[in-house]
């Protein structure tokens, strides 16, 4: 059985990623498989970049074919930040609270309390053979101020997909399949299938 690696460090990420691969003749490890790996550099201007970027250094550094993805949120009301610094808004060693606060304290700047938004997602498959694909998700939605919801990770208790709900209360599967990464993993799925049929 053919091995990928899952080149992410979020156990939420890659959580999420396997319950949608789980059904592909594929052994699927992830980066907390493997001890002492170097951190990819993500200095790509857009989220393709920096799948492409990731997915080609774990390869190398694994030598295993490497399905690696970028993602994040754009708001319009902050011309389309955090963008690619989606996870690291607050700083390179931020995580969810601190990179929430800042989006607050950020909208709070110019007083706005909700912003249309969208969540986009480039996953890029980067095989032994030097073979590459890509596919891409989006969902649009909306950055409110007030939090609802548990669930999820990252901004989702601040994305509403209606007038009600956010991404944290969606259960896990629901999630799936709507989310910017579901969309994007269900289409390389079909490619991958292809190419390994």
């Amino acid at each position: 059985m053919k091995k990928i690696v899952l080149a992410s460090k979020n156990l939420d990420k890659v959580k999420e990623m396997r319950l949608v691969l789980k059904n592909l003749p594929l052994e699927i490890l992830s980066l907390a498989d493997f001890d002492n790996l170097p951190d990819a550099v993500e200095d790509g201007a857009t989220f393709e970049d920096n799948a492409l970027i990731k997915a080609k250094f774990f390869r190398e550094n694994t030598g295993l074919a490497c399905l690696a993805d970028d993602s994040g949120l754009e708001v319009d009301a902050l011309n389309g930040l955090p963008g690619v610094y989606s996870a690291r808004f607050a700083g390179y060693h931020a995580d969810d609270v601190t990179n929430n606060q800042k989006l607050l304290d950020e909208l709070k700047k110019i007083g706005v309390n909700e912003s249309a938004a969208a969540y986009r997602c480039a996953l890029v498959f980067v095989d032994t053979d030097g073979t590459e694909l890509l596919t891409e998700g989006k969902i649009s939605g909306k950055i409110k101020t007030v939090a609802q919801g548990n669930g999820g990770f990252g901004y989702d208790p601040y994305f509403y997909i209606d007038d009600k709900r956010t991404m944290a209360q969606l259960p896990v599967d629901e999630k799936n399949k709507i989310s910017h990464r579901g969309t994007a993993l269900r289409k390389m799925i079909l490619k991958l299938k292809e190419k390994f049929s």
